[in-house]
């Protein structure tokens, strides 16, 4: 995904957005003209955008859940729990850019996932919530 991100980015949008400013500065009186000016906004944004993606992209870690053979919820597992109402919720620990609530794929850096961390089938955790403090039963670690 940040790949696809950059390569747009670097490839489609910026190009434009240059094609526009150059059109925009070709113009004339640069201080009054709303296309050179939103222009270079847009162009520093998206400059913005690519120094975060390669500097994302250069320090990534590929991990293979496949690969994780341990029963300990560590990076990349998918973890069953029972909460204190009986309802069962599984999410799968993921990193900070991937993480989709709708899909239960959290962050690695979430409470839930923090206090998961390193625990394994039938151990009870404390998550500490804005709403308050839940416990959590581990049922299933799966590396799917």
């Amino acid at each position: 995904m940040l790949q696809d991100e950059y390569r747009v980015l670097r490839l489609e949008e910026r190009p434009k957005i240059v094609e526009t400013v150059a059109w925009a500065a070709s113009n004339g009186d640069r201080s009054e003209n709303g296309d050179y000016i939103y222009g270079k906004k847009k162009m520093r944004e998206i400059d913005r955008r690519l120094r975060f993606l390669s500097k994302q992209l250069n320090n990534a870690k590929i991990v293979d859940p496949k690969e994780q053979s341990s029963q300990l919820v560590l990076f990349g597992a998918t973890v069953t729990v029972l909460d204190e109402d009986n309802k069962k919720k599984t999410y799968k620990i993921v990193g900070s850019d991937e993480s989709d609530i709708a899909q239960r794929k959290i962050s690695w850096k979430s409470p839930i996932a923090k206090a998961l961390f390193k625990k394994q089938m039938g151990d009870f955790v404390i998550v500490k919530l804005p709403e308050g403090e839940k416990e959590l039963e581990i049922l299933e670690v799966a590396y799917k």
